[in-house]
């Protein structure tokens, strides 16, 4: 499988993610929004955003795991943030660089009024390409 991560020379280069990632292989993973719970369902870091980051980007990484894929294999990811602020961004940085390392796939990171437990802050979910 291939991710080819591309930053055209007439857009702006981001520093956490790339403007168009290219994947090719056979087989698709699509992972389901994770959120800052533990392997018991209990939400960790209540109201501290950034310990809710760490934990839904660390999910976001076993899901991959169990389904035979890695985070270098992820072509695109979406971040939904409560009451998204951009001083919110360094620390999700901070949890995305502790699974995706240097890769840096597509993104979008999107505010939204509540997520599905009025305690959780962050959610991310994931598309991979494996061969």
């Amino acid at each position: 499988m291939t991710v080819e991560l591309i930053n055209p020379d007439d857009l702006s280069t981001p520093e956490s993610y790339s403007q168009v990632a290219v994947a090719t292989g056979t087989r698709l993973v699509f992972v389901a929004g994770q959120v800052a719970d533990d392997a018991r369902g209990d939400i960790v870091g209540l109201g501290d955003r950034a310990a809710q980051a760490r934990q839904a980007f660390a999910n976001v990484g076993r899901a991959l795991a169990a389904a035979g894929a890695r985070p270098d294999q992820v072509a695109r990811i979406t971040i939904y943030v409560v009451h998204h602020r951009p001083e919110y961004l360094p620390a999700i940085s901070e949890a995305r660089i502790a699974v995706f390392g240097d890769h840096r796939p597509a993104d979008v990171v999107l505010g939204v009024e509540a997520l599905a437990h009025p305690e959780l802050l962050i959610e991310v979910d994931a598309f991979a390409v494996v061969d």
